[in-house]
């Protein structure tokens, strides 16, 4: 047996398609702000891609 497999495995923070009934107004806020900030997070990530991708695709055209 792997220790790994002994450590309790950590929730997700939001876990999609959840049930969202019991949670109140606040932590609906804070989910959503959550969110937010993983969409800008995800978003900051493909820019940075797209910029490695064209510094790449630059040196070999030339």
């Amino acid at each position: 047996m792997d220790w790994d497999e002994l450590e309790p495995k950590k929730k997700a923070a939001i876990e999609i398609g959840e049930d969202l009934s019991s949670l109140s107004v606040e932590d609906l806020n804070s989910r959503i702000q959550l969110l937010e900030d993983e969409i800008e997070r995800v978003r900051a990530e493909i820019s940075a891609r797209k910029s490695t991708q064209s510094a790449a695709e630059d040196v070999f055209r030339n």
